[in-house]
């Protein structure tokens, strides 16, 4: 999972008309030849009716139509079976998005292939049980941190913490980085929201700073240095070549900057499911061995990361529409994983789904490199917050605040933890 700089994340101040009442007035077209792209819908993505609700906005732009277009420059795509074409169709729908080198998220075969290639084998079973135990003490030793029987907001004081904790763990880097990456990541977020690209420019240069001093200090160490993910790509030679500093931090970025709010976001979203729904709760703490699949699914329920961008690189038909060469597209996970084509009722818990229907880490050559390390530290720290309490309750009186674009989830969720049960 990576969170992108989502290209419509600024609240407008227009008020709350409805979302779809443009979209509404243009059908989408059924049984006939593709429409051309100048009769898509349009839709304000940043209107306070989708700010307020964003799940709630895309299912009712779902059931509306295909496609919208908004005045921010992108198409959005909210059914399932669009996504996934877009997904599986790379040379059409190219990943080069950016206006910045992204190895190897902004790249497309055959440029694509062997930087893949390179990454893969770093989330390989070996690695995920080899860092098992770490992600282990970590989890155990903040939910001991807890309070019980008080109220705690639970985003800013567990998951992003777990977040940035286990991030640095995974690749080796010292703890003295939490506390300026715990500010750093909150001067990201607003430098996105301000959509000032010389604020982002800014942010952007002190992570890189960051890891240029991790390279240096490993370059120094020489065989000194720390055996870790960081040193091993320095040495990195599968491409014929060792990989250049800006390559490295390309890389390094993309796995660090997505993880801090993704992760941290699904643990917020998990929690607040099991403190809502009693049932699942009593459920899960009955047998461990449903939390892989109940995990998906609570985040396929409530997507963690809201969007991600594509670009056409000739003529298509998508949707039911003629787009042409250069239209940006923004695939929506956050409707399309609950597409009633494919899931039925979006809101249902189950269990018994196929996985595979799951776009939760993507699909096709893109598909999500680091999904078996999300999957590893999202199963251990649940079953830790389960393992070391005994109830899990919202806060009476203190209702969640729900993340704006470009987050999902919630950017405030107080709980009561009860341990009394789980320390007998």
């Amino acid at each position: 999972m990576s969170q992108p700089l989502h290209p419509e994340a600024v609240p407008a101040s227009d008020g709350d008309a409805a979302i779809h009442s443009q979209a509404s007035q243009a059908p989408c077209p059924v049984g006939r030849h593709a429409a051309p792209s100048s009769e898509i819908p349009h839709w304000d993505p940043r209107s306070n009716a989708v700010l307020q609700d964003q799940i709630a906005a895309y299912d009712a732009m779902r059931r509306t139509c295909t496609l919208a277009q908004s005045a921010y420059g992108y198409t959005s795509v909210f059914h399932h079976a669009d996504v996934l074409r877009v997904l599986q169709d790379h040379e059409a729908f190219s990943n080069a998005v950016s206006r910045f080198p992204s190895v190897p998220n902004g790249m497309d075969p055959p440029e694509h292939t062997p930087f893949r290639k390179l990454i893969e084998p770093y989330f390989d079973r070996d690695h995920m049980d080899a860092f098992a135990p770490r992600c282990r003490e970590i989890s155990a030793r903040l939910v001991d941190g807890l309070s019980s029987g008080t109220d705690i907001e639970l985003i800013g004081e567990f998951a992003q913490i777990f977040a940035l904790q286990i991030q640095c763990a995974w690749l080796g880097w010292p703890s003295s980085l939490h506390e300026p990456l715990r500010l750093w990541t909150l001067k990201n977020q607003a430098a996105t929201l301000s959509r000032d690209h010389e604020a982002q420019k800014a942010v952007a240069w002190e992570f890189d700073g960051y890891i240029r001093d991790l390279l240096a200090a490993r370059r120094d160490a020489g065989d000194a240095a720390p055996d870790d993910i960081t040193t091993h790509l320095l040495r990195n030679n599968a491409l014929g070549r060792l990989l250049t500093e800006e390559e490295i931090i390309s890389i390094l970025r993309n796995w660090t900057v997505g993880e801090l709010g993704t992760i941290a976001a699904s643990i917020g979203i998990i929690a607040h499911y099991l403190a809502t729904h009693p049932d699942v709760q009593r459920q899960l703490r009955d047998d461990f061995s449903l939390l892989p699949a109940a995990i998906d699914e609570i985040l396929r329920i409530h997507a963690p990361l809201i969007m991600n961008r594509r670009v056409t690189t000739r003529p298509v038909e998508l949707g039911g529409y003629a787009l042409p060469a250069g239209t940006r597209i923004a695939i929506l996970w956050a409707s399309a994983n609950r597409d009633e084509a494919v899931f039925g009722c979006p809101d249902e818990f189950r269990l018994d789904r196929d996985p595979a229907l799951n776009l939760l880490y993507g699909a096709g050559v893109h598909v999500c490199p680091g999904a078996p390390l999300a999957r590893l530290e999202l199963l251990v720290v649940t079953e830790a917050l389960l393992a070391g309490t005994s109830w899990l309750a919202v806060s009476e009186g203190r209702p969640p605040a729900k993340a704006c674009l470009p987050g999902s989830g919630f950017s405030s969720l107080f709980v009561r933890i009860d341990k009394a049960q789980a320390a007998a």
